[in-house]
C-alpha cells in the first residue's frame, strides 16, 4: 500500500492527485470548486478523488481553506454551508478508507519542507499571502497546531498602531497585504477597479504608482514576517500563494522591512524565498500526513512526525 490520494481545496478550485510514498505525484486533475458550498462541495471532492486509480492506495489526504477539527469536521469561511462539514466521515463512508483532512496552511508547509525548497528543513513557516494571508509552522520537525488549531493565523498581526474597523474582521496584517486590501488600496488611487494582477503589470511597466502600492503593501508584509522571525527563529520563510506571484516587486521591501525589525540575529539567519511547488505543496502536504497518520496508526492525523517515517526531508 504504497500510494494514497489526496485533494486540495481551494474556493475555486479542487486539485487532486495520486501520490507515490517517494513524493512523487501522478494523475493529477483539477475542477472548479461548486460556487454554492454545502454538499455539493463534497461531492466535487469525491468525484476528483474516484477519477484516480485505487490500486496500492492507503488513504486519503485532503487540505481544506480553513479549521480542520480533530473529529474531522471543517469550517471554511470561503465555502458556503462549512461551518462544520463532517468531511472525513462522508469521504470514509464513500471510500471505505481512513481520512486525513488538515488546514491548507499546514499542508503547504509540509509539503515545502518534505519536497520543496524548504526540503531538509526542522524550523520553517510557509506564509501563504492570497485572498487572506495565514501561516503553517514546523518548529524542531513537529507542526505547531496551537490550543485550538489557530496557530499560524498570521493575518491578524498587529503591524499598525491605530485600530480600523475593518481589522475586526480579517486582522491588521491581512487588511493591508492580502489580495482585497491591495486591490482596494490600488480602486480607491485609480478610481478604477484594479486587481493585483494588472496592478503588477503596471508596476513591471514602470508606472511608480503601482511599485509604490506594492511596495507598501512589501513593508506591511515584512513587518509580519518580523515578528514572526524573532518569536520562532526559523530557518526558512516560503512565501506562496498568489499574491506572491508579485515577486520582488513585493519580496524585496519585505525582506528589507523584515530585516529592520527582526531580531538582529535571527533575522540575519533566515532565509525568505518564493515556494517553487505551487498547488503541489498542498497535495504533497497532505500526502506526507495521509501517509504519518496510517503508519503511526493515528486516527485522527498525524501532530509530529511519525516513529516510523524519517524525518521531514528524509522520506
Amino acid at each position: 500500500m504504497s500510494y494514497v490520494l489526496v485533494a486540495d481545496v481551494g474556493g475555486t478550485k479542487i486539485a487532486a492527485a495520486r501520490v507515490h510514498m517517494s513524493g512523487k505525484l501522478s494523475h493529477q486533475c483539477v475542477s472548479p470548486t461548486p460556487p454554492g458550498g454545502g454538499q455539493a462541495v463534497v461531492e466535487a471532492i469525491a468525484g476528483a478523488l474516484a477519477r484516480l486509480p485505487r490500486a496500492g492506495v492507503c488513504a486519503l489526504g485532503v487540505d481544506v481553506p480553513g479549521l480542520a477539527y480533530p473529529d474531522g469536521g471543517v469550517w471554511a469561511p470561503n465555502i458556503p454551508g462549512w461551518e462544520r462539514m463532517p468531511l472525513s466521515q462522508m469521504l470514509g463512508s464513500r471510500f471505505g478508507l481512513p481520512v486525513v483532512v488538515e488546514s491548507d496552511r499546514n499542508a503547504f508547509v509540509t509539503g515545502e519542507a518534505w519536497r520543496g525548497v524548504a526540503r531538509n528543513c526542522h524550523d520553517v513557516i510557509f506564509v501563504a499571502v492570497g485572498t487572506g494571508i495565514g501561516a503553517g509552522i514546523i518548529s524542531g520537525g513537529r507542526l505547531i497546531r496551537g490550543h485550538a488549531e489557530l496557530a499560524g493565523c498570521c493575518g491578524w498581526l498587529a503591524v499598525c498602531e491605530r485600530f480600523r474597523r475593518e481589522y475586526k474582521a480579517v486582522g491588521c496584517l491581512e487588511s493591508h497585504a492580502a489580495g482585497p486590501g491591495i486591490a482596494q488600496k490600488a480602486r480607491r488611487v485609480y478610481r478604477e477597479t484594479m486587481e493585483p494582477r494588472e496592478l503588477a503589470r503596471r508596476a513591471r511597466e514602470g508606472d511608480p504608482t503601482a511599485r509604490q502600492l506594492i511596495a507598501e503593501a512589501g513593508r506591511h508584509l515584512g513587518r509580519g514576517l518580523a515578528n514572526l522571525v524573532s518569536i520562532l527563529n526559523p530557518e526558512m520563510i516560503v512565501v506562496g500563494g498568489g499574491i506572491a506571484a508579485l515577486g520582488n516587486l513585493l519580496l524585496t521591501p519585505a525582506r528589507e522591512t523584515m530585516a529592520l525589525w527582526a531580531q538582529p540575529l535571527a533575522g540575519n539567519q533566515v532565509r525568505i524565498t518564493r515556494s517553487r511547488l505551487g498547488v503541489r505543496a498542498g497535495l504533497l502536504g497532505a500526502a506526507r500526513l495521509a501517509f504519518e497518520a496510517v503508519m503511526s496508526d493515528e486516527p485522527r492525523r498525524a501532530t509530529g512526525l511519525s516513529s516510523r517515517l524519517p524525518v521531514i526531508g528524509e522520506l
